[in-house]
């Protein structure tokens, strides 16, 4: 056959897995040469640390990310797109503490907005939380590389995750700024253009509503999943939303914003002090719940926690997915949000006048 010999692909390959570098998927070899057309798509110093994990005593910089970024797959222009999800995730409380070791295992959450969704083949419509996409699927890995291979957070060793998620380093996708009737969610947290939105996630769980037209209905169902028992452990379990084009559209028809969702949801999604008890999940004293002994079990408890001043940085709510079935998804943070996006600058914008 012609082209590259497949045997020394095959070796650098097999010698990648050898190191422990590798997430269990092949990795693709770093040249020097590689790792240089990586560094040149930023303009921030290479050995510009961007992160720390006091409790492992390691480092980040942006020559680490970027090799990790070429072992993902990526293309030297989606290193600007990693090195912005990973400041975005490290103004994330938990992810500067001991997320990435928690028997949860929890998913970092990445949004794009921006045209650099479209420069760059970022999904925003169907199957967003699915396969097929070479930057939706990469950029995460490489997250999760760095996190590996830097932080030294690996199964069986550092990470503690019972039984960890799935989707773990792939949730990535671009907003259906197209089809959202709201302005783009980084603009929307005061970060207009190329930007980048994350948080950590417990899980994800999609609501089918396709049945109705009416909103408060479509809302009760979000209000329902956020606030089944299973998922709640603590005093409060903040969740967020991912609404499909066809369900935006429909709550923003009747007059609903994002802030408007974040409190119709903070004010109904919870469970009964005795439906709660019936799962022993019943006390809270700011920690973890445990069963109570003389509580009313006709009082409801919310879910969401307490809003801040602006509900709509309270609760992340993105419009993703095709306009083709009233499916949605409620994500559920690992801790809490921090409410904010980092812009993207990539070389080319660097350098305009």
């Amino acid at each position: 056959m012609t082209g590259p010999d497949p045997d020394v692909a095959q070796e650098a390959i097999e010698y990648a897995y050898a190191q422990g570098w590798s997430d269990g998927l092949p990795l693709v070899p770093v040249s020097e040469s590689l790792l240089e057309r990586f560094l040149a798509a930023t303009e921030d110093d290479p050995d510009a640390v961007i992160g720390e994990m006091p409790q492992t005593g390691r480092s980040v910089t942006v020559r680490t990310a970027a090799i990790n970024a070429a072992l993902a797959g990526c293309l030297p222009e989606h290193l600007p797109v990693v090195l912005a999800a990973w400041r975005a995730l490290m103004r994330e409380r938990a992810a500067k503490g001991g997320a990435w070791q928690s028997t949860s295992g929890p998913a970092p959450l990445i949004v794009v907005n921006g045209p650099i969704r479209h420069e760059l083949g970022f999904n925003s419509a169907g199957g967003v939380f699915g396969p097929g996409f070479r930057a939706n699927a990469t950029v995460p890995r490489a997250i999760g590389l760095i996190v590996r291979n830097a932080f030294g957070v690996r199964p069986h060793e550092l990470e503690q995750a019972t039984q960890g998620l799935p989707g773990r380093w792939a949730i990535c996708f671009g907003e259906n700024e197209e089809e959202s009737p709201w302005a783009p969610l980084a603009e929307e947290l005061g970060t207009p253009g190329n930007a980048v939105t994350t948080t950590l996630l417990r899980t994800s769980e999609y609501v089918d509503n396709r049945h109705t037209s009416d909103p408060e209905q479509l809302l009760g169902d979000f209000a329902d999943t956020i606030g089944r028992s299973g998922a709640w452990i603590f005093q409060h379990a903040m969740a967020g939303l991912v609404l499909c084009p066809e369900h935006a559209q429909l709550l923003a028809n009747a007059g609903y914003g994002r802030a408007d969702v974040a409190r119709w949801l903070a004010e109904r999604s919870g469970r009964t002090t005795a439906q709660l008890a019936a799962a022993g999940k019943d006390h809270a004293d700011g920690g973890v719940r445990f069963p109570g002994t003389d509580g009313d079990p006709d009082v409801f408890q919310p879910t969401l926690p307490p809003l801040a001043a602006d509900p709509a940085q309270s609760m992340l709510i993105a419009v993703a997915g095709a306009r083709n079935a009233g499916i949605s998804m409620v994500v559920r943070y690992f801790a809490d949000w921090s409410g904010a996006a980092e812009p993207l600058v990539h070389t080319t914008e660097r350098m305009d006048p």
